[in-house]
């Protein structure tokens, strides 16, 4: 046997059941260069991005490892299913995995759950040995580890940025959210020395700008300040996600700006505040969002944002208003989300205990297609609704007053072009209602 691992990134089926491919992928993941440095003696690895090339089934790997996002399950499986049948070994992992492994297994060989960097080696080994077990579980105790193993994307046609871990979890417990039903509450941080290590080898492959991947970073304000500090002396540009209590730290905003950063995505999930409530995120207060994003827009950083659509406070009034606080708060890039039960969060358990789950086929779950009946619309109408928000936001008309036709074109006018393409692309995929997303 050959020790080689060939992982594989799915894309996703669009709404035809033809499957998504672009011409660049802009966000590439960490997940698969990082577990191929941690690979034991004598093993190698190939990285497969379907979005943007066509998988190699006749690969002389013998072992196949695949993952992906949870609107790439039915994609995963399938692929699973196909390299079984041409008597490969076949692994899966990733988040949607990990919360159900039951119903995973039954088209691969393993399963790993929850964060691989410390069973992935086991897992190698055990191959060696013919002794692979169906699950590989064991709680991440840190976040210390080599080199990722950037070359091995780096021949593809992917974007301008790459990836770099500072943390991982979140101190927050909503409970629609998979970070929360995984981590419980726990957030780890990696030693900056390592951070800055994997971002000073980025800026030496000839990249100019990062992608620092964290699922909550300001949770830890000071860490993130130093972090900031040491970022500056590199002048390069960099991307994250955080809560929007940043806008209340003067000082660390003003750091994250003079580091590099121009853009923070941030998950204000709805306007009502009452949803907010539903959701267990009353920290973030709806009453507030103009000015955070006035604030982190006047620090000279761009606001991305996500949003839930289907909570049971949704209406058409609301969502409409919600059309009109997009317009108005000039967030540049604003995405959207049906309000999902995934299965093993805290709302899973909920609506199936209400019997409010309208498909329990989980591999069909996806961003755009709704599986939950509210007290306004059925699952079918929230979906409708999701693509009436989609599409009037991202007319041409409202696509060039928020990037052409926007102040923020005499100030940041590369930047501003750069984005008009990401809203153009987004508005491409709504055309064939596929949600925009990391791809």
């Amino acid at each position: 046997m050959n020790k080689k691992i060939l992982f594989i990134q799915p894309t996703i089926y669009d709404d035809k059941g033809k499957l998504l491919k672009k011409n660049k992928l802009y966000f590439v993941g960490l997940a698969y260069p990082l577990l191929s440095s941690l690979l034991p003696d004598g093993w190698t690895s190939e990285i497969c991005l379907e979005v943007i090339e066509d998988i190699p089934w006749d690969t002389d790997c013998d072992v196949i490892g695949i993952g992906g996002v949870g609107h790439a399950a039915k994609r995963a499986k399938d692929i699973a299913v196909e390299f079984k049948k041409r008597g490969k070994i076949v692994f899966m992992g990733g988040p949607m995995v990990s919360l159900i492994p039951d119903v995973a297994i039954e088209y691969c060989d393993s399963v790993m759950i929850g964060d691989s960097e410390e069973t992935i080696a086991q897992l190698c080994h055990d191959i060696e040995n013919n002794t692979l077990q169906k699950f590989y579980e064991k709680k991440l105790t840190s976040l210390s580890f080599p080199l990722p193993k950037y070359e091995l994307v780096l021949n593809k046609k992917i974007g301008h940025f790459l990836p770099v871990q500072a943390g991982r979890g979140c101190p927050n417990t909503c409970k629609f959210c998979t970070i929360a039903c995984l981590f419980k509450g726990r957030y780890i941080r990696r030693n900056i020395d390592e951070v800055m290590r994997d971002i000073k080898h980025v800026k030496a492959l000839g990249f100019k700008e990062f992608l620092l991947v964290d699922d909550n970073i300001v949770s830890d304000p000071a860490y993130m300040l130093e972090l900031c500090r040491q970022i500056k002396p590199l002048k390069m540009r960099w991307m994250t996600q955080c809560a929007i209590q940043i806008a209340d730290n003067d000082e660390l905003l003003k750091a994250v700006a003079d580091s590099g950063c121009y853009v923070l995505s941030f998950g204000f999930e709805s306007i009502v505040k009452d949803a907010m409530k539903e959701i267990n995120k009353t920290w973030a207060d709806p009453d507030d969002y103009l000015r955070v994003i006035k604030k982190v827009n006047d620090a000279g950083i761009e606001v991305a944002s996500e949003m839930i659509i289907g909570i049971d406070t949704d209406t058409k009034e609301s969502l409409d208003q919600t059309i009109e606080f997009i317009k108005k708060s000039n967030i540049i890039a604003p995405k959207f989300y049906c309000y999902t039960p995934i299965p093993g969060t805290v709302l899973n358990k909920e609506m199936n205990a209400l019997g409010r789950i309208a498909d329990q086929n989980i591999l069909e779950y996806c961003p755009s297609k709704s599986v939950l009946n509210t007290p306004h619309f059925t699952a079918d109408e929230v979906t409708e609704q999701y693509w009436r928000v989609y599409k009037e936001l991202y007319s041409i008309k409202n696509i060039l007053r928020r990037t052409i036709f926007n102040k923020r074109m005499l100030k940041h006018p590369f930047r501003t072009l750069f984005f008009f393409g990401i809203n153009m692309v987004y508005r491409s995929n709504i055309k064939r209602k596929v949600a925009p997303n990391i791809f």
